[in-house]
């Protein structure tokens, strides 16, 4: 049985969340959880997040035990782009793309 739980419209690039996923994806979550915590960026703290919500679905809303838990899939999809606009030189203005992603993060039992 797997359990999954998922973050819409989080304030970070998906490139940049996938950074993370690539490093929990396949671990057992109490190592997922102490990377997520020990990675130096804002990625970390947000897989992290979801992770932590996933295993509370898993042990609460499925009764799994926990000790067996892994990360057996994750992904980061990209959602709604900001759009904003800069000034520049002459009265001109450039565009700013303010990326936002939707994190999901997929646990199992490992037999």
């Amino acid at each position: 049985m797997e359990v999954r739980a998922t973050a819409k419209t989080l304030r970070i690039q998906p490139r940049k969340a996938r950074l993370v996923l690539d490093l929990i994806r396949g671990k057992s979550v109490e190592e997922a959880a102490a990377i997520c915590k020990f990675t130096p960026n804002k990625g970390g703290a947000l897989v992290g997040k979801v992770l932590n919500s996933a295993v509370a679905n898993a042990v609460n809303n499925n009764e799994l035990d926990e000790s067996k838990l892994f990360v057996k899939a994750c992904w980061a999809d990209e959602g709604i782009t900001l759009k904003r606009y800069m000034p520049r030189a002459k009265g001109s203005a450039s565009p700013i793309n303010k990326r936002t992603s939707h994190i999901t993060v997929v646990v199992a039992e490992r037999d």
